[in-house]
């Protein structure tokens, strides 16, 4: 465990060592913003746009004391999703469709030799291949955490409008009602954080992999497996740091 996490150190201080130039590294990370990105809105979409709407429903379904308003239901929704869903669940299916793509492509370029071309070449293989995906991650991950957000929202609204569980005027309002902005500060670090726990730590198995076609597979897997434990135990970590009193 902890000469694995050594190696681990070692390869996140290769990336900044021998880099190519900055126009090279613009193109590449241009095409892995593109790539994790644009090709994970469409299920962070779907995705939190039903998490929305579950939350909605189960949170009217506990709500049982005729004392307590309704806008509460959509107070009760937006810091759920603000601190919790958007951020978390969200990182890990990043980690599921994004993560172990990288760990695959990495592992295949290493079984094929692709990575042993770069090296004999001059190139520092981990800052070309892996600096890339991890600063396109930074970039486009808050990103998914506000769509994420925002689609969560939207949809317990339609559900609680359509289900005639909430009116729209009380759901708005418990949206406003007692809004602190630091939450939305507090999911942001939390995506900066977890989209570069997942995309090094992706990265990391699949440059390492070793063997053949079957090994590839096996890195990919522990890539969504290690990434998933990380942002857990980080998400822990920045809760008891940032909202402990």
């Amino acid at each position: 465990m902890i000469k694995e996490l050594g190696k681990y150190f070692i390869f996140l201080g290769q990336l900044f060592v021998n880099r190519e130039s900055f126009k090279t590294h613009y193109k590449l990370v241009l095409d892995e913003c593109i790539s994790i990105g644009i090709g994970s809105v469409f299920i962070v979409a779907l995705v939190s746009t039903f998490m929305g709407a579950v939350t909605t429903v189960q949170t009217a379904y506990n709500m049982v004391s005729p004392l307590i308003p309704d806008y509460v239901i959509s107070q009760v929704v937006r810091e759920m999703t603000i601190l919790e869903l958007a951020p978390t669940i969200i990182a890990i299916i990043f980690a599921g469709k994004v993560g172990s793509s990288m760990a695959g492509g990495l592992g295949t370029m290493r079984i094929t030799e692709q990575i042993d071309a770069l090296e004999v070449m001059g190139v520092n293989s981990v800052s070309y291949l892996v600096l890339p995906k991890i600063v396109a991650s930074l970039l486009m991950y808050p990103l998914l955490v506000v769509v994420a957000g925002v689609c969560a929202l939207l949809g317990g609204y339609l559900a609680g409008t359509l289900a005639g569980i909430i009116t729209p005027n009380d759901y708005v309002f418990g949206i406003r009602s007692s809004f602190n902005e630091f939450t939305i500060t507090f999911a942001l670090i939390k995506a900066f954080v977890f989209a570069f726990l997942v995309s090094s730590i992706s990265s990391y198995k699949g440059y390492n992999t070793q063997g053949g076609a079957l090994e590839v597979g096996i890195s990919s897997t522990q890539a969504v497996t290690n990434s998933v434990i990380a942002v857990l135990l980080a998400d822990y970590f920045l809760a008891q740091l940032l909202l402990s009193e």
